[in-house]
């Protein structure tokens, strides 16, 4: 079975709309209607309080998943975040009223959660490419960001390498950066970049990239570029050292030049394996992605034999 997640992007002006429809496909089983009905429960729950106050927590309670691993899943399936999903169907729903209705600019920026004028209108122009006030008064076009549905199809499935393993604690050392989960996927790449170009690759090269919310209940969490940590070695100014507890992980094997063999990966894992999984269920709040050498391939990370790995901890259901 295949579910897919389905959303119409609409350009529109008054009696003239023209239509764009996108399907964001998510693969799954037919053993976890009660995870399907979760992401629906959220997307409804999402539309209900879209002019209130609406944390991660509150939404991922919907899904049976933990706000952790709710917010990779559904950034890694839908393409862009959760604050990104909120934000862009509050801004379409303000232009909506802009143009249905005689409500004050300003009191439409404060029903959609913007404290001042000029922040909603910032942001009112970033998503619609024209001002509130052209809207209001030129009736110029606006752009609509509709709601994720899920939809079914039937589809066969595929192969996935992974182990369960048993692995003690470990320690790492490496450089950390507190990342806000709207906002990581656009910044950690630069994080790796900054750690490169500073010279700190000589201390360490980058093995592991790790997420770390051991609350699994925040809008943050910590990532680390780090290496196993040799004790022999003294520790550089600038860097940590952190231990990564004792679990049982779900690790998963990657294939291909980065970042795509990764990403698609990632897809699913979240769209396949862990909604299909009869025996375990996320454990902790920890991702570890693993990367070989780059020196091994001829391509290095672009190389279509380049291995790397994603670990996620696991426990008995």
């Amino acid at each position: 079975m295949i579910v897919f997640l389905e959303r119409q992007n609409i350009t529109q002006k008054v009696g003239n709309n023209r239509l764009k429809r996108d399907k964001i496909y998510v693969q799954t089983g037919g053993i976890i209607m009660k995870w399907i009905e979760g992401i629906g429960e959220a997307m409804i729950y999402i539309e209900e309080n879209i002019t209130e106050e609406i944390t991660i927590k509150n939404i991922a309670e919907k899904t049976f998943m933990s706000p952790f691993y709710f917010q990779k899943g559904f950034a890694m399936l839908c393409g862009f975040t959760v604050g990104e999903y909120i934000r862009q169907r509050r801004l379409t729903l303000a232009g909506s009223d802009l143009v249905s209705t005689d409500e004050k600019i300003i009191d439409i920026a404060l029903k959609y959660g913007y404290a001042s004028p000029d922040s909603f209108t910032k942001a009112f122009t970033r998503f619609h490419g024209v001002t509130p006030t052209a809207v209001r008064k030129d009736g110029a076009m606006i752009k609509s960001f509709a709601p994720l549905k899920i939809k079914f199809l039937l589809e066969g499935g595929y192969i996935m390498d992974y182990k369960i393993v048993e692995k003690d604690s470990f320690t790492v050392m490496g450089v950390s950066k507190i990342f806000k989960y709207e906002n990581a996927f656009a910044e950690i790449p630069p994080f790796w970049t900054e750690h490169y170009e500073a010279g700190k690759g000589k201390f360490v090269c980058g093995m592991y990239g790790i997420s770390i919310d051991e609350s699994m209940g925040s809008d943050e969490f910590e990532y680390l570029i780090a290496d196993d940590y040799n004790p022999s070695m003294e520790i550089p100014n600038g860097f940590v050292t952190k231990i990564i507890p004792k679990h049982t992980w779900a690790v998963f094997a990657c294939k291909g030049a980065m970042p795509k063999s990764l990403q698609d990966m990632n897809r699913k894992i979240f769209s396949e394996w862990l909604p299909n999984c009869k025996d375990y269920e996320i454990a902790a709040g920890y991702n570890i992605e693993m990367y070989t050498d780059i020196a091994d391939y001829p391509k290095g990370n672009q190389d279509e034999n380049y291995y790397s790995e994603i670990w996620i901890p696991v426990k008995k259901k």
